[in-house]
């Protein structure tokens, strides 16, 4: 199956406009963006994600890399050590101190996981439903399906922004319950991008955005409906719940944060 790439998004006008994310009155058109998104095989998303590295133009900067002005920064989780593998207690600042990439994690549930067993040693089932990307690890908050991302100039506590941020995830049975949601600064939602689905255990799908210029503060990603738990079991094994996890982060240079920003909530 041929990936499928958005052109520019601008009719975000419009979404602005209908959401009144945006002061109407004294701020400029918010930024375009296009969106770039696959599923299919491991084939067909590495080609759509190689576009998406283009679209972020620049190279692949090194972990532990200075901070520079372009290029982009790569997460695969395979080179998590042994000790932080398989166990509910991620360090949510592993890839800006440890590994420094600009990244900080969080979310609402009760910890981070990266897993070298597809989930199987959470619950069994999950190892016909799960396959790595890029073997052969994958990612997943514990107790929650929402994970977010803030973005630091790489290895220092300035507050960061990016130009692009996209992710692949494994197993999406329903378009829409898995998304990107992008945040400027102000905490103003910048795109909510939905993944397609991908019907079947075991494919991938891809999302991610490019701007214009470096305006992305934050990403919240919802994997599908869930969390995942002994118990649960993914709709495509006759379950109620469209469990998905993750696969790759690929992302802009974090930038430092401008000292003002042109956008406001609107009142």
């Amino acid at each position: 199956m041929k990936p499928t790439i958005y052109a520019p998004f601008l009719s975000l006008v419009a979404l602005a406009a209908c959401n009144n994310l945006y002061s109407p009155s004294n701020t400029p058109l918010p930024p375009s963006f296009s969106v770039i998104r696959a599923q299919g095989d491991s084939l067909t998303v590495a080609d759509t994600l190689n576009k998406f590295r283009a679209a972020l133009g620049g190279s692949l900067n090194a972990p532990n890399s200075p901070p520079t002005d372009s290029g982009r920064r790569e997460i695969n989780w395979d080179g998590v050590p042994a000790a932080l593998t398989n166990v509910d207690t991620f360090p949510a600042t592993f890839f800006n101190v440890n590994s420094k990439r600009g990244v900080l994690m969080s979310t609402p549930g009760t910890g981070l996981r990266v897993d070298s067993s597809a989930f199987a040693s959470i619950n069994a089932g999950l190892a016909d439903q799960f396959k790595a990307f890029s073997p052969k690890k994958l990612f997943m908050a514990v107790g929650s399906n929402e994970v977010e991302v803030d973005f630091k100039v790489a290895g220092t506590t300035t507050n960061g922004v990016v130009k692009g941020f996209g992710v692949v995830f494994s197993d999406v049975d329903k378009a829409a319950a898995t998304r990107v949601e992008y945040f400027d600064a102000n905490g103003v939602e910048l795109a909510s991008i939905a993944s397609p689905a991908h019907l079947g255990a075991q494919g991938f799908t891809f999302v991610g955005a490019v701007f214009n210029s470096a305006i992305v503060a934050r990403v919240l990603i919802t994997s599908g409906e869930a969390a995942l738990d002994a118990t649960i079991t993914d709709v495509s094994a006759d379950g109620t719940k469209d469990l998905v996890v993750m696969d790759d982060f690929v992302y802009g240079e974090p930038q430092p944060l401008p000292q003002t920003s042109n956008y406001s909530r609107s009142l």
